[in-house]
């Protein structure tokens, strides 16, 4: 990284997971090792071959967002990103004022799907009853008539949209659609943003839910769902030999990102530095990288040299660790081929083994997480390994949260399609 380059502070962390609706209650879940999976509630879920998910529970919008107005231009998982970044907000003391509106960026990672399924399943009942659609009942006057709001709700930038309108953004603003990459590559773009000048703070982060029965039946039908519906909370098991498929989940998680001299200035609490960016694109398949683990080691590579750090200056790795057979393999491959021998002295551990795959929003999470590794000065385990597999052999936090100063922490997210990101923090000095 060029030495002159403007430095970024991770002042507020705001989370909606599966372990807890905010941060302190994810957190404290995830610490304790508590598992956020368990049989679907949100829908009969008992015809699929996979009837479990990580799901967000108890989470009371009109609650959490006072403008019930704008409540109705939203999803599940729009609601899920207000609420997250008005706690990032809260969290870091400072938000956007007329005078500064303008110096606010916000990026977004967003999921694949744009409209809810009950909105589907709606268009179908009354345009299509018997299978073939029928375009004159769209433009009915009455009850009958379909309702523009579904069409705005479905738009791929109406969650960014939402948040710079509720929190007066009126900066730079980009949404992000890589699959499982999405937040953690909208993170590293406003890293970006901010070194180049063009805002000085940034709300990033990023939101899913495809717990639905699209989202869920379009997994099963890869094959790369976990089966394990008698044991749900052992299902997630990354780098276990036995592991046989990721657990699907949702949330959000948002960072509130400040040019350091700035959060310096008004004396506020820095989580961490968020020091680099990498990434890449896998060239092989869209559900698979390579196992050789190519395009993560582009994308680590990367992401270390733009930090300026070494890989015996990193203490830590949050990996993408899925819990699926190719992706665990693949991403073992490639620390091993990034760290060399130091790969023995690295800790890792997977999340996704208590809270799912939040597709989106994953890398937004794990963000928050690795930052709050930094902070609290202790790692997170990886649940559910107990059967070593040969070719997955790291250093994993494993049993009970490991209390250490963490120096440097990567968090990796490999999405469908390619798209390969890491992030690089630091200790703040």
């Amino acid at each position: 990284m060029n030495g002159s380059a403007r430095r970024v502070a991770i002042t507020g962390i705001g989370m909606v997971t599966p372990l807890g609706n905010d941060t302190s209650s994810s957190w404290e879940t995830l610490i304790e090792g508590r598992s956020g999976v368990d049989m679907i509630r949100s829908f009969d879920a008992s015809g699929f071959v996979t009837s479990f998910a990580a799901e967000v529970k108890d989470f009371d919008a009109e609650q959490r967002i006072a403008d019930r107005k704008l409540l109705k231009l939203t999803t599940r998982s729009h609601r899920f990103a207000l609420a997250a970044a008005a706690e990032a907000f809260a969290d870091a003391g400072v938000e956007p004022t007329p005078a500064t509106s303008s110096r606010w960026g916000c990026i977004a990672g967003s999921g694949m799907m744009g409209i809810a399924y009950s909105e589907l399943l709606q268009t179908q009942q009354r345009f299509a009853p018997t299978g073939k659609f029928d375009a004159r009942a769209m433009f009915e006057a009455g009850a009958a008539a379909a309702n523009p709001m579904e069409f705005c709700r479905s738009q791929a930038n109406a969650g960014v949209a939402l948040l710079s309108h509720r929190f007066n953004i009126s900066g730079f603003c980009n949404s992000v659609h890589t699959a499982c990459a999405s937040g953690g590559q909208a993170v590293g773009a406003a890293l970006k943003l901010i070194r180049r000048g063009r805002a000085d703070y940034a709300l990033a982060g990023g939101f899913d839910s495809m717990v639905n029965p699209v989202g869920l039946g379009s997994f099963c039908l890869l094959g790369a769902l976990s089966t394990d519906n008698e044991t749900p909370a052992r299902a997630s098991r990354p780098f276990d030999r036995t592991r046989s498929g990721f657990v699907l989940g949702e949330g959000a998680a948002f960072l509130v990102l400040e040019e350091m001299s700035l959060a310096l200035q008004r004396g506020a609490r820095i989580y961490a530095e968020l020091a680099g960016d990498g990434n890449s694109l896998s060239s092989y398949r869209i559900t698979d990288s390579h196992p050789s683990g190519d395009g993560p080691i582009q994308a680590m590579r990367a992401a270390m040299r733009d930090a300026g750090v070494e890989p015996h200056n990193v203490d830590y790795i949050n990996a993408h660790g899925t819990s699926t057979q190719m992706n665990d393999r693949s991403e073992c491959a490639a620390i091993h081929a990034v760290f060399g021998q130091h790969a023995e002295r690295v800790h890792v551990s997977s999340t996704k083994s208590m809270m799912g795959h939040l597709i989106a929003a994953a890398g937004a999470v794990e963000a928050a997480i690795s930052a709050l590794t930094i902070h609290h000065r202790t790692m997170p385990i990886n649940a559910n390994l107990v059967e070593d597999d040969p070719e997955c052999d790291l250093r994993f936090v494993r049993d009970h949260a490991l209390a250490e100063p963490v120096g440097v922490a990567l968090s990796n997210s490999f999405g469908f399609g390619g798209s390969n990101n890491c992030l690089v923090m630091r200790k703040p000095e």
